[in-house]
């Protein structure tokens, strides 16, 4: 059996110092792997419910909400760790471009050393999608298209991730 810690990139963890301290903990104690979370935006008064609460609304709150990119924060952390695995649990897939996202992926994975997790999912919050105009109803269809992109980008077309992705 593996053990990872989540939500690694929220509260006292956006901390770059607290950061590294928590992940090197997990890392010293055998946890194989360490999970962030996403949300690029949260706009105050959002009215979709976040699924995974009886009220409906996400835990710490709105506004001041500090939640780092996912994929800097593991980069920060890859820098000051060596074994522990990097997740992202998990990506909002649908709001990002493919081709760059690919490129940023791979570059991460393989500067740690192969140690990314890639969780995505295609996320609930209607406002924020609306805020970073990218089409709610959209979203499932865009993930699984996107999916394929990625898989296609990492397997097909660059031989390694740093030297540019070719699109023919």
């Amino acid at each position: 059996m593996k053990f990872g810690i989540r939500y690694c990139n929220t509260g006292r963890y956006t901390d770059p110092t607290r950061a590294v301290e928590l992940v090197q903990a997990a890392e010293a104690t055998g946890f194989e792997s360490a999970w962030t979370v996403e949300h690029t935006v949260i706009p105050a008064g959002y009215q979709s419910a976040y699924p995974y609460t009886t009220d409906g609304r996400l835990p710490g709150g709105e506004g001041d909400f500090v939640l780092p990119d996912p994929q800097i924060w593991m980069a920060w952390v890859a820098a000051h760790t060596k074994t522990i695995k990097l997740a992202t649990g998990i990506l909002i897939l649908p709001q990002h471009n493919p081709v760059i996202c690919a490129k940023q992926v791979a570059t991460l994975d393989s500067m740690s050393g192969g140690r990314v997790l890639l969780g995505v999912g295609v996320g609930w919050l209607k406002e924020e999608f609306e805020a970073l105009g990218v089409p709610f109803a959209e979203r499932g269809a865009r993930t699984e298209e996107y999916i394929h992109a990625l898989r296609a980008l990492w397997t097909k077309v660059a031989p390694k991730p740093w030297t540019g992705i070719g699109v023919s």
